[in-house]
């Protein structure tokens, strides 16, 4: 399969989609194409976004639907099914959250954070399907979450802070706050850029890595697990990004919103 493309390629409107994103997303000068509008513009993204955003949908169905049939049960099942699966998900990350900023807010932010983690946990998990692609090794994917765990930590922040949640970007001494200032300002700023990139790169190479190693493997040779190595520590990769993202998501936001209780006191 040629680089940078997918299964999602097959699609019967994939070509049209990408003339549509060449004409919006790529500018072409008058001399003709430019270096990235000679390749297809990068939308199998948003085909693994919209893809994985499906299968959390048909996973919330089922488990609701589960939940609701065995009301009655006492003991769980005994085999692991898709409503023991999001169960088992959506309780390490409240039980994660918990620790961080106490079961109230954990379980008043669970919705934000929780769907982050699952989502990336699943996008990531995509990758690791031969001849798919992750949408969270697109910088457009990432970014966008980063940018909404930005805005909910300051809109948080203030709401329970209020102004002291800018005051506190000015530093303790009011005469070190010119320099303070730029100083939080540019932290600020730097975290859903760093929670992006991180994830990012870290997706890419390891997509990368595995494309590789099974680039290497011989048609013939198709049953050798030459791969199984790498298979293994891409799984480990893809739930340690996903928890990475969470964990950091809810230091952030515990961060801003426990200042009023120190302001309090």
């Amino acid at each position: 399969m040629p680089h940078g493309e997918s299964w999602f390629s097959m699609l019967p409107f994939h070509a049209q989609l990408v003339h549509l994103a060449q004409i919006f997303g790529k500018p072409v000068n008058d001399e003709g194409l430019t270096w990235y509008a000679h390749q297809a513009p990068g939308i199998q993204h948003v085909y693994a976004a919209l893809f994985v955003l499906l299968l959390i949908g048909v996973a919330a169905v089922m488990t609701d639907t589960g939940i609701h049939n065995a009301k009655g049960n006492i003991l769980p099942d005994r085999t692991l099914t898709i409503k023991n699966l999001m169960e088992l998900l959506v309780g390490a990350v409240f039980d994660m959250m918990a620790g961080i900023m106490g079961p109230k807010a954990a379980r008043y932010f669970l919705p934000l954070i929780g769907t982050c983690f699952i989502f990336i946990l699943f996008s990531n998990a995509l990758g690791l399907v031969p001849g798919f692609l992750p949408a969270t090794d697109k910088i457009n994917t990432t970014l966008g979450m980063g940018v909404v765990i930005f805005i909910a930590t300051h809109v948080y922040g203030l709401k329970e802070n209020g102004f002291n949640h800018i005051k506190h970007l000015f530093g303790p001494i009011w005469w070190l706050a010119p320099l303070m200032f730029p100083i939080e300002l540019i932290s600020h700023i730097a975290r859903p850029c760093s929670l992006a990139i991180r994830l990012m790169a870290n997706m890419t190479a390891d997509h990368m890595v595995l494309t590789i190693f099974l680039a290497l493997l011989p048609t013939f040779l198709w049953w050798v697990p030459v791969a199984l190595p790498m298979y293994l520590l891409g799984t480990l990769v893809v739930v340690v990004q996903a928890l990475v993202f969470a964990l950091l998501s809810t230091v952030y936001i515990a961060m801003a919103i426990e200042h009023s209780e120190h302001a309090e006191h």
